[in-house]
């Protein structure tokens, strides 16, 4: 389940750009703009959890019918021509989808004895899917070929087979049936109280902030190394998640050794340099930079984010742990992201020449916010307990 319902993302979302680009010829804020359908979907997923799961029926059956709609909408979708028809479609399947990522997590913790230690060895396996996704379109030569519109019906197929799989999974039924739920608990307005804490004040805001440079990624990077010439380049970018799933499994042992204010910065400072990297390297004299730029992103990601998660955890506590999870997902994939592809786009097209882009300048962007933001943190931020302890 975990393996199929990322590898159902993976294998588009990261050379949409490219295809949007070169086979839609769409621009590079329309190219933002099918980007931020992640964020639109992120905003609007807790509702549907929170109004329709949580309450009425089980994870599984939603899961589901979720990837059975997906499916169609991911092979209409790849009959689109223009950037036009394509847009509404994508930002339709992204509501659908998101929700999904928490839905696979639930069916998870419910069959499980020992969260804390069990569930990593289950997600991981969604890492793996995206990999997958990232080597099977070098393999199958995609990008080179000018093919990428495979890349939503292999997504179609396999999204069919999660759907129809779905409803043999273990039945995960609502647990809150009785339980009113209300519109500022699911967004997270209960967790407000956390922001009186000046530290986490500035984590909260540093989090939503620091995901405007971490949208370039995600948006540019592929479309980057396709103009640069790297031949397979969405297989080489699974390497970013290769060194993920690595850095995930030697976590806890960074943990109990560094503060939390030490973790975070080390996540934001990956982020600059992989920037810098991006900027200086090329694929002639230089292409170790652009593959220890792409590795950089599991430092960048589990040393900012899943520290992130453990230090909200740790600051709620039970009674309000749902919420402030919630609140830290709406303002990162959410209002952060949605920002960052805008702005990501905005400077994509602003410096687009004759043969593609300036990318040396482009980079360096994304470079100054995080080595702004290393600053600012720094100097701001004074909690620094050692998780765990």
């Amino acid at each position: 389940m975990m393996f199929l319902n990322f590898f159902v993302w993976g294998i588009w979302f990261v050379t949409m750009g490219t295809y949007l680009s070169k086979t839609l010829h769409a621009t590079d804020v329309e190219n933002g703009l099918a980007y931020g359908t992640q964020a639109w979907g992120a905003i609007i997923a807790p509702f549907i959890i929170g109004l329709i799961a949580d309450k009425f029926f089980a994870a599984q059956k939603i899961l589901g019918i979720l990837h059975i709609l997906g499916a169609g909408l991911m092979y209409y979708i790849s009959s689109r021509t223009d950037f036009n028809s394509f847009y509404p479609v994508i930002l339709v399947y992204m509501i659908l989808y998101m929700p999904t990522l928490a839905l696979v997590n639930a069916i998870s913790f419910k069959q499980m004895n020992n969260p804390e230690k069990e569930f990593s060895f289950i997600r991981v396996w969604g890492t793996i899917g995206w990999i997958a996704a990232g080597l099977i379109i070098g393999w199958l030569a995609f990008e080179q070929s000018g093919s990428l519109v495979n890349t939503f019906k292999i997504s179609a197929a396999v999204s069919l087979a999660l759907g129809l799989f779905s409803f043999t999974l273990p039945n995960t039924p609502p647990e809150n049936t009785s339980k009113k739920i209300s519109i500022a608990e699911i967004i997270g307005l209960d967790a407000l109280k956390l922001l009186k804490d000046k530290n986490f004040l500035v984590f909260f805001l540093s989090s939503l902030l620091i995901c405007i440079p971490l949208a370039f990624y995600y948006q540019e990077t592929n479309l980057f190394l396709n103009e640069t010439k790297m031949s397979g380049a969405a297989a080489k970018m699974s390497m970013g998640q290769m060194s993920e799933t690595i850095f995930l499994f030697l976590m806890p042992l960074f943990f109990t050794r560094l503060g939390v204010k030490k973790m975070l910065l080390v996540g934001m400072i990956a982020w600059m340099i992989r920037y810098v990297l991006f900027a200086y390297g090329n694929i002639d004299d230089s292409i170790g930079f652009l593959y220890l730029g792409i590795i950089l992103h599991g430092v960048c990601y589990d040393f900012f984010f899943v520290t992130g998660q453990i230090y909200t955890d740790e600051k709620a506590g039970a009674a309000i742990r749902s919420s402030a999870q919630g609140m830290i997902t709406l303002a990162t994939y959410g209002v952060g992201m949605l920002i960052g592809f805008w702005f990501a786009g905005m400077i994509t097209d602003h410096y687009k020449t004759v043969d593609g882009h300036a990318w040396k300048s482009i980079w360096l962007i994304p470079a100054g916010i995080s080595a702004a933001m290393v600053l600012l943190f720094s100097l701001l931020f004074k909690d620094n307990k050692k998780i765990g302890k």
